[in-house]
């Protein structure tokens, strides 16, 4: 399988931290909320937390803090199939290919429900053929672009489909919670609003750099679930967000990485590119520490999440994007997403140019 063409999407709207902090402040939920709340609050956005701004699919800020099932219903579907279909058309055009080649499209979220799901809206915006399968994917959370991704392949393997088109498209700011609680209030300090795409196929682009799919592994452990996850509070998604998320995704990682290394006869040194899902700071730290790794290793996960904020299953595509624009050097890649479940996965790419 090969990467044929990427594209990224955001909402126009570009918010920093000092903003987001005084919004909050000026807000009605500042006095709902506790002393402890407005100190975590102001911590977050005012150290270096490693983001310094968000897209966010709202006017104003002050949209943000309208906190009903309702208000954020509306705002998925108003801005979901947007960006998920911005972003699609900028693959498709990366890939030189035409809506019609398209024979399957699948669609990642865990911001938001429709039914009938996303994938029928890409189908409307980009015009594909009405015979195309669709999938939609949900409940992954910030690990679902893999996953997305491996569905294409086995597509592309059966014969089923010449070139897949996989988006993943989260409106974060329509998941928004406020309430006492430290996770719930990082959450909401550290998420944005994005999608991304890949066009998916049996044939690498004529032109640009040929990027490889080579082998992959899943790894899947319920028994930390309650780490990382959404529940349904009042109506709404409520995050859930631990302390153990920076552990466990390094742990989780390195376990992947090690099994599909092996079976590839490789090592860590044969890595020359690290395309990997930034949860925030002390995920990328608790990555290089797992990893042994130097900084500079994950330097574009790192500027991702200063630039865009942690945009769950569409982050990996911005990485990848910011690699192949930094020309980064063909050889081994590694690509890796995790999230809710507790599951994490990763893929070995072989870049040639």
């Amino acid at each position: 399988m090969y990467f044929r063409g990427i594209g990224t999407a955001t909402p126009p709207a570009r918010y920093t931290k000092a903003e987001c902090l005084d919004a909050f402040q000026h807000s009605d939920w500042f006095a709902r909320l506790d002393a402890r709340s407005h100190f975590i609050a102001s911590t977050v956005l005012q150290r270096d937390n490693g983001m310094e701004a968000r897209q966010l699919a709202v006017d104003t800020l002050g949209d943000v803090f309208t906190i009903d099932p309702n208000t954020l219903a509306q705002r998925f579907l108003d801005n979901a199939p947007v960006l998920a279909a911005q972003a699609a058309q900028r693959a498709l055009a990366k890939a030189a290919l035409e809506p019609g080649d398209i024979g399957a499209v699948i669609v990642s979220t865990c911001t938001g429900y429709l039914c009938p799901g996303l994938s029928g809206y890409v189908v409307e915006r980009l015009g594909l053929r009405a015979d195309v399968q669709a999938f939609d994917l949900v409940g992954q959370g910030c690990a679902a672009a893999l996953p997305n991704m491996q569905l294409g392949r086995a597509l592309l393997a059966s014969g089923a489909a010449e070139h897949v088109l996989s988006v993943c498209v989260e409106i974060c700011s329509a998941a928004m919670f406020l309430d006492n609680d430290p996770g719930v209030l990082i959450s909401a300090c550290l998420f944005g609003d994005g999608a991304g795409a890949v066009v998916l196929s049996n044939a690498p682009n004529a032109a640009g750099p040929r990027i490889a799919w080579k082998d992959s592994m899943s790894l899947i452990d319920p028994t930390e679930r309650k780490a990382l996850m959404f529940e349904s509070s009042d109506g709404m998604l409520r995050n859930i967000l631990t302390r153990a998320v920076p552990s466990l995704a390094a742990e989780h990682a390195r376990r992947v990485l090690g099994t599909v290394l092996a079976r590839a006869g490789l090592g860590m040194g044969d890595i020359g590119t690290w395309i990997m899902h930034a949860g925030g700071r002390d995920v990328l730290l608790a990555l290089e520490r797992q990893f042994g790794l130097p900084a500079e290793n994950l330097r574009y996960s790192s500027t991702m999440l200063r630039q865009y904020g942690n945009l769950s299953s569409a982050f990996v595509y911005f990485v990848l994007e910011a690699a192949l624009a930094d020309e980064a050097p063909p050889g081994w890649w590694w690509l890796s997403s995790f999230g809710a479940g507790f599951s994490c996965h990763g893929a070995l790419l072989e870049v040639t140019a």
